[in-house]
C-alpha cells in the first residue's frame, strides 16, 4: 500500500528531515510510527499526502509514484486518504455536519448522499445526532471524533494520523485508538505518528522508530493486533 524507496527531503533552510528512508506498510495494516520530536514522522506523513514532495527518492501509495502526480491531480488524489491532525483544523463556526461533509461538497458528492454520509460517519464515531452543534460546543475528544468523521466520509483505502492523541487524557486516547482499529478491522491501511509507547505497546500492532530521520528500528514484520488488553 505505502513503499518509500530511499527517501530523502530537504527543507528550503538546509535541514534533512528524512534521510535515505526506506518502509513498506502493506495494504490492510495498522502500523504506528515512533520517535521524538524532530525525528520526521510528520515528514513522512505529508509526503504520503503529497503536501511535501521527495527530494530524492520513490514514495508509492496505492501503487501510485507520487512525484508522477501534478499538481492538478493532487486533490483527486487524496480522495483515497483520511488525513487526521491533532489540532482537528475544524472549522468553528461551521456545525458538525458542514465540517464532516466538506469532501465530498469539494467532490461534488449530490447533497441528499451528502446527508447520509454525513450521518453515517457520525454514527461511526459515536456522534449521531450532534451534526447541528458547532465543534466550539464539544469536548475536546469529541472534536477529534469530528476530524476522524470528516476523514472517513470519503470510504478512504488509508488512513493517516500526526499524534491524534497528543491533547487529550488516557482514557480518551484509549477510545481514539479503539476508532482506528475499527476502521483497520473492516480493511483500512492505518498510519499513525504518536509519542505514546505505552497505548501503542497495549495495541499489540506493528511500530517502526523513527529516527534523525531513517527508520531505526522495530517490528521488521507485522504482528496479530489485539485489543484485549486495552
Amino acid at each position: 500500500m505505502i513503499r518509500f524507496d530511499h527517501v530523502f527531503k530537504r527543507y528550503p533552510n538546509g535541514r534533512e528531515a528524512l534521510t535515505d528512508l526506506t518502509l513498506d506498510v502493506g495494504r490492510g495494516e495498522m502500523v504506528f510510527l515512533t520517535g521524538h520530536s524532530g525525528a520526521g514522522k510528520s515528514t513522512l506523513l505529508k509526503l504520503i499526502a503529497l503536501i511535501e514532495r521527495p527530494t530524492r527518492g520513490t514514495v508509492l501509495v496505492n501503487g501510485q509514484n507520487t512525484t508522477a502526480v501534478r499538481r492538478s491531480k493532487i486533490p483527486a488524489f487524496r480522495r483515497q486518504i483520511g488525513i487526521v491532525f491533532q489540532d482537528h483544523k475544524l472549522l468553528m463556526d461551521r456545525p458538525v455536519y458542514d465540517n464532516v461533509g466538506l469532501p465530498l461538497v469539494i467532490a461534488g458528492v449530490p447533497e441528499k448522499e451528502i446527508g447520509k454520509r454525513v450521518r453515517a460517519a457520525l454514527d461511526q464515531v459515536g456522534l449521531l445526532g450532534r451534526e447541528h452543534n458547532r465543534p466550539i460546543e464539544l469536548s475536546t475528544g469529541e472534536q477529534q471524533r469530528v476530524g476522524i468523521a470528516r476523514a472517513v466520509i470519503s470510504k478512504p483505502a488509508l488512513l493517516i494520523a500526526d499524534e491524534p492523541t497528543g491533547n487529550l487524557d488516557p482514557e480518551l486516547a484509549v477510545e481514539i485508538m479503539k476508532l482506528f482499529k475499527r476502521f483497520n478491522d473492516v480493511g483500512v491501511t492505518v498510519l499513525i505518528a504518536s509519542h505514546d509507547v505505552h497505548l501503542i505497546e497495549r495495541l499489540g500492532v506493528r511500530r517502526v522508530m523513527i529516527e534523525a530521520g531513517r527508520v531505526a528500528g522495530g517490528d521488521p514484520a507485522p504482528v496479530l493486533p489485539s485489543m484485549q488488553a486495552i
